[in-house]
């Protein structure tokens, strides 16, 4: 409406009011996937002169709106009825609808609904001390919205800075009612269970968002996170899961009554107070559900605690349940869930120390699931109890009276988290002989439960604010998961962790900057919640260091507090305030770590150098920043294109590298009494130069010695006596030292020369940043023989896995796998740094080595998991998780073993086809499916080769044969497993999502022939969701959308499936298949011509290399080499556009299809305009003098041109004829003329006309005709 359309965008306009309290009633249908709702807003005006309220209000009819009880006049138009443009517009107008589109998406959203006060509301300004001021703020707000924080005069004179608590209600609040209907819900809540042919219990839920535009889909309401109030919700629904099937059967059409899939099931009625008919029976028969799942109960699960539940008077099939929220919270973080959910009481599983300790405080825990399903939530919810016990316990209370978890179908992120309210996907839930997802899945729900104290109690103020909302709750989870799973684990995953920050924040936005662009694409805030928690975790460490307390838990308990008592304004934690929090309790300035580590972007590389200066007695080191040098030419990926893409559309650019990174380093030198000594050196410049001054007066540690304890341990003489004023320095690795056992596991020691140079060594090693202070890269050049010992002796797992990858990085050779495999075989050392050495040893099997890497991993496959002097594999036992991560490390590695061919070795292929084979799982108490699924995939893997090679053709018949027949045996050994898997599923349908991964490598390596077939029929509709978005992965991947047929169909999934999980999968695909048109096919994969015995390599052209270059390297060579390719395929054109104008599909998705439109598709404002083809009028005589005029067939071509006859020509006159006399002439003339005047005679030259009769009692006038001659003949 014109009201809302000419709003200007500016948000300084303010609101105006704030919401103190709402009161939302729903009434939900399942039958025709709708409701009515109706709400009640309690409005705080901030000043006298509030004429409208503005709110937002998305796919709603108003029925009935009023103030006070008085009727109000209002603007409202719907978005979803908005965002349309003329039928018969495509995809090059593209842009007219992303101009209507826009206003919604932004951070707050355009109001949709304008409500003007009745003239008879009367806003009156109250004494803010008076009794009534203060009972008008009950319940009492958290603030004001941030729309709120404009400079309009009016708003000046508000004291917005204080929170209403402090300052009271100046006016008098007024309530607004808004009844209304939602009939198609696109938006905001999702259907589960009511297609024909679906076998799942029918529920709805919430469907909730990190950003504004999902609240105002079920109910109005200011649709902002910093607009928060206190609520009071009721939900009315079907009374059991019977009655909601009965009427959503009941309402069908006909047409669709025809059982699941063309065969009635033998269900039982379930009636109404007995009432049943013909017509019931068959739908409940339909239904598909048993007597008893019909009876169960449709539970209400919603943000708040529970008050009543209620049946219908009016109608015994419903009921109504309703719940209050005391705590103030924003809209978007008000959710609930409607289905025969069953509960599980996650309280049983406090230990009965903590309970104890708790008593009262305790808080309870809930889950609840679809029937058939509460042992795997118990199972997968089990550290819930411990962790919200655990935060209570060391940062304070939580802000809700009880939390509760509910897994549901088709939620598109793995969890949805509202205020106590936890959402979550079902495929989080795992059984308990499953143990690989462990980790991951109670990181996840341990991170929803941290969201409650800080992402919806406590809020960011601005977006870019949400660094530390996001980093603090990732940060808590951490803490909780080094206490569950210990201190290895917790400083392994930091590493590997800050590993891969070095890695992606390259030409990326700081932190501070990324919280604007999160709505850009989701990866942006995946890599926030991978590096936000890593800055506040070296934070955490330099805090601990400089003051001695500890560390960041202090200051995040006093945030919290902070927030509880109201010092914190409505809960908006900001950057400014973090960080004089921590400067405040940590006793030191912090302005310059923030302003690198969170306002700038990048990570440190570190270069360092060292030597023993024998003569002053100190180590000379110098420390060299390089970041600046890295390359910033790379690849583009497919799986971060489209994100690369839209920072490059919306011009977002990374800001320019750190030459200097500031801070403290400490590094530990471990002298040759074993004793570290360490030094904490202040980074200050790009090249820092230092000197350590050396310690001790002991000599190293000699290598002969261990050959002695060797030798004397066979012999079993005890040389301690002799060697006692020597230092032992060895810890771990000190695995297969007897003489039988070097020989037969092929080890290999130190050379003379390697002993005689670390003899002159004065300290075992060096180690920088001792204390993880950084989030770098570090290269040190050490000899390799200090990394072993850093390896052996440093009892700190990332010491471990530096020396490892060190190692790893080193040419190949024998003692580099004896060093691997006796870290493999020392149960003493962290899974993750054996599983690194397996990793690493792949590098060592070589020809040239004899195959030594092989071998080792053969052997410790062999020595730990198959009968003891045999190849057979014992029976499986995972009981010992270590050992089953060892067991499925080692195929992995063995996979990736190449020749110089860059073929695997049959013996390879054999080894790992046996074990996959003879795997028997019968007495294990665990599920083999993802042991066997890493068999699978190693199979496959070792049967890629290389496309490009020379001499492959030209290999051995024999080998050839051999090969031929072990590809058939593996093929055969991974359908196997894929139909077990029709038959006995295994968990998430792994068996068959792995078969068809390994036949999409195999089909794209050209090892065997693409079938269509094989992938298509897993994405059919009915599939489980997580299989059939596999097989449409591998349909992208294969190249197989450039086939039309597989394109539309593709699309026509992406826009009108049910599911929003399988349409957001979708999405992502569709933006990968448009990155591998986009880069377009290597042309290095075409093989080389052989002439002569010679090899030629066809070289191309200076201009194809730089087009190839921009395409994979540039974003703008790839949108180019995109739009080339794919801008005139008219297919794509009408099954895109279809998509995007789809009513299935929300307003995110078809903002990300118009996205797409517009990377493709030049835009052109124009439309086609539809005009009906004109018809003919015909006339028919049908007596009587009667005529019938009709429309006659359609003229398609244009009428000829009238052509009008000329007169006939003119007939000679006589010379005294007037040559202008051709015409009749009237002359009229007045009868009886005054005297005085000469009449007028007028001569009009027209055609004869009838005239009127003369009218009596006026004076006649005679008309004479005066013909030319001949005129009369004929």
């Amino acid at each position: 409406m014109v009201g809302l359309t000419e709003m200007p965008p500016s948000p300084s306009n303010g609101l105006g009011f704030s919401v103190l309290h709402q009161k939302v009633e729903l009434d939900i249908d399942f039958a025709t996937r709708s409701l009515q709702g109706r709400t009640e807003i309690t409005i705080n005006p901030h000043f006298k002169e509030l004429k409208t309220i503005r709110l937002n209000c998305r796919q709603c009819t108003l029925k009935r709106l009023n103030f006070n009880g008085r009727v109000g006049t209002s603007k409202y138009h719907d978005l979803y009825s908005n965002v349309k443009i003329h039928e018969t517009a495509g995809v090059h107008q593209h842009h007219m609808l992303r101009q209507k589109l826009d206003p919604y998406l932004r951070d707050p959203p355009e109001e949709e609904l304008l409500v003007n006060l009745p003239k008879s509301v009367r806003i009156e300004e109250l004494d803010p001390f008076l009794a009534e001021a203060q009972s008008a703020l009950l319940p009492k707000p958290s603030g004001g919205s941030k729309r709120n924080s404009g400079d309009v005069a009016i708003l000046a004179a508000t004291p917005l800075s204080k929170p209403m608590e402090e300052q009271g209600a100046r006016f008098t609040p007024v309530t607004l009612t808004v009844e209304y209907t939602i009939d198609t819900i696109r938006d905001g809540l999702h259907f589960v269970g009511w297609e024909e042919g679906d076998r799942r219990y029918l529920h709805a839920y919430s469907r909730n968002s990190l950003f504004p535009g999902a609240a105002c889909c079920l109910f109005p309401c200011v649709d902002d996170l910093s607009s928060r109030c206190t609520w009071e919700l009721s939900i009315k629904c079907p009374r059991t899961l019977g009655d909601a099937i009965k009427r959503t059967r009941s309402r069908k059409p006909v047409s669709q009554v025809n059982g699941v899939n063309g065969v009635l099931t033998n269900g039982l009625v379930n009636g109404v107070n007995g009432d049943h008919d013909e017509s019931m029976e068959k739908d409940d028969q339909l239904s598909g559900y048993s007597q008893e799942d019909q009876a169960l109960d449709m539970a209400v699960i919603c943000s708040g605690d529970l008050t009543d539940e209620i049946l219908d008077p009016l109608d015994s099939t419903k009921k109504t349940v309703s719940f209050v929220c005391t705590t103030a919270v924003s809209a978007q973080h008000i959710g609930f869930a409607i289905g025969p959910f069953e509960h599980v009481d996650l309280s049983e599983f406090r230990e009965t120390d903590e309970d104890e300790k708790l008593g009262q405080n305790a808080v309870r825990v809930h889950g609840f699931c679809l029937p058939n399903r509460a042992e795997e939530v118990g199972n997968t919810c089990l550290p819930m109890a411990k962790a919200i016990d655990y935060f209570t316990l060391t940062y304070g209370s939580y802000p809700f009276s009880s939390y509760k978890m509910c897994f549901v179908h088709d939620l598109v992120q793995d969890i949805s988290d509202t205020a106590s309210l936890s959402i979550c996907s079902d495929r989080l839930l795992f059984p308990e002989d499953i143990i690989d997802t462990l980790d991951t899945v109670t990181r996840q729900l341990v991170h929803s439960l941290a969201a409650q104290w800080v992402g919806i109690n406590i809020i960011p103020k601005e977006p870019t604010d949400t660094w530390v909302v996001i980093g603090i709750a990732y940060f808590i989870t951490d803490m909780f998961m080094k206490k569950l799973c210990g201190n290895n684990e917790y400083r392994f995953r930091q590493k590997k962790q800050a590993e891969l920050v070095c890695e992606l924040d390259v030409a990326r936005p700081s932190l501070f900057a990324m919280g604007s662009l999160l709505p850009l694409d989701p990866s942006e805030l995946d890599f926030m919640a991978l590096k936000a928690p890593l800055v506040l975790f070296i934070l955490d460490r330099r805090l601990a260091k400089a003051s001695g307390s500890s560390g960041l838990s202090r200051i995040i308990s006093r945030l919290f507090l902070n927030a509880k008592v109201g010092d914190l304004p409505n809960s908006a934690l900001t950057t400014a305030f973090f960080i004089k929090t921590c400067e405040k309790l940590g006793h030191t300035k912090l302005d310059v770590f923030f302003q690198q580590w969170v306002q700038g972007a990048g990570a440190p590389r570190f270069l360092v150098t060292q030597r023993f200066n024998k003569k002053k007695l100190v180590v000379e080191m110098l420390i060299k920043q390089v970041q600046g040098d890295q390359s910033l030419n790379r690849d583009l990926e497919v799986d971060t294109f489209m994100r690369d893409v839209k920072e490059e559309v919306h011009s977002v650019y990374a800001g320019p590298i750190q030459p200097v990174f500031t801070g403290p380093m400490t590094i530990r030198i471990h002298e040759a009494d074993g004793t570290p000594y360490e030094h904490i050196v202040e980074i200050k410049d790009a090249s820092t130069k230092f000197e350590i001054p050396y310690n001790t007066k002991y000599k190293r540690l000699k290598r002969s010695r261990r050959q002695k304890e060797r030798a004397a341990a066979v012999a079993g003489i005890d040389i301690a006596a002799d060697t006692h004023d020597d230092v032992l320095l060895y810890c771990l690795g000190d695995v297969l030292q007897a003489e039988d056992e070097v020989a037969e596991w092929r080890l290999t020691d130190w050379t003379k020369e390697d002993e005689d140079r670390m003899n002159q060594e004065s300290y075992e090693w060096i180690r920088m940043d001792a204390d993880f202070e950084w989030i770098a890269k570090m290269a040190i050049n050490m000899p390799g023989y200090m990394y072993l010992s850093q390896l052996q002796q440093d009892r700190d797992v990332v010491a471990q896995y530096e020396s490892i990858q060190y190692i790893a990085a080193q040419k190949e050779q024998p003692l580099i796998s004896t060093i691997l495999i006796r870290t493999i075989m020392d149960r003493r050392y962290f899974h993750g740094i054996r599983t690194a050495a397996i990793q690493a040893l792949t590098k060592n099997a070589k020809d040239e080595l004899d195959w030594i890497g092989l071998f080792h991993l053969e052997k410790a496959f062999q020595e730990l998991f198959c009968i003891p002097n045999s190849p057979m594999t014992r029976l499986n036992d995972f009981s010992d998780r270590t050992a089953y991560y060892i067991q499925c490390a080692i195929p992995r590695a063995m996979a990736r073993i190449r020749d110089h061919h860059g073929r695997a070795p049959m013996r390879v292929k054999r080894f790992l086809l046996d074990k996959l084979k003879f795997n028997d799982n019968t007495n294990n108490e665990f599920s083999d499916c993802y042991y066997v699924s890493t068999l699978m995939a190693a199979i496959a893997e070792s049967l890629v080769a290389p496309q490009k090679q020379g001499d492959y053709l030209l290999g051995f018949d024999d080998e050839e044969v051999e090969g031929e027949v072990f590809l058939r045996q593996a093929l055969d050994e991974i359908d196997r497993y894929r139909r077990m898997d029709e038959w006995i599923s295994s968990y998430q349908n792994l068996y068959s999502t792995t078969a068809l991964d390994c036949s999409q490598r195999l089909a794209k390596a050209k090892v065997i022939p693409t079938e269509i077939t094989d992938y298509i029929r897993y994405a059919r509709d009915g599939t489980y969701d997580p299989l059939r978005i596999k097989s449409f992965a591998c349909l992208v991947h294969l190249g197989l959308l450039k086939n039309d047929t597989i394109l539309q169909y593709f699309l026509f999934v992406l826009r009108s499936d049910p599911s929003p999980y399988v349409r957001d999968c979708m999405l992502h695909l569709f933006g990968k298949a448009l990155a591998l048109f986009a880069f377009g096919e290597r042309e290095a994969d075409a093989p080389a011509q052989e002439q002569d015995g010679l090899i030629i390599e066809q070289e191309t052209s200076t201009n194809t290399r730089q087009a190839e270059l921009a395409r994979t390297q540039t974003v703008p060579g790839a949108l180019a080499a995109l739009k080339e390719d794919l801008a005139e395929n008219g297919i794509l054109q009408g099954a895109l556009w279809q998509a995007v104008n789809s009513p299935e599909i929300g307003l995110f998705e078809m903002r990300e299809l118009l996205d797409i439109c517009s990377l493709l598709y030049k835009p052109n404002t124009s439309l086609i305009v539809k005009l009906k083809y004109p018809r003919y009028w015909g006339a028919e005589h049908i007596g009587n003098g009667k005529l019938r005029f009709h429309w006659t067939d359609i003229r398609t071509t244009p009428m000829p041109k009238v052509q009008i006859p000329r007169p006939p020509p003119a007939i000679k006159q006589d010379d005294s004829a007037s040559s202008t006399a051709e015409r009749p002439k009237i002359i009229f003339k007045s009868k009886k003329p005054p005297p005085h005047q000469t009449p007028q005679v007028q001569a009009v030259q027209q055609p004869l006309l009838p005239l009127p009769s003369p009218v009596e009692g006026k004076p006649k006038m005679t008309i004479k005709l005066k013909l030319p001659k001949g005129a009369g003949s004929s």
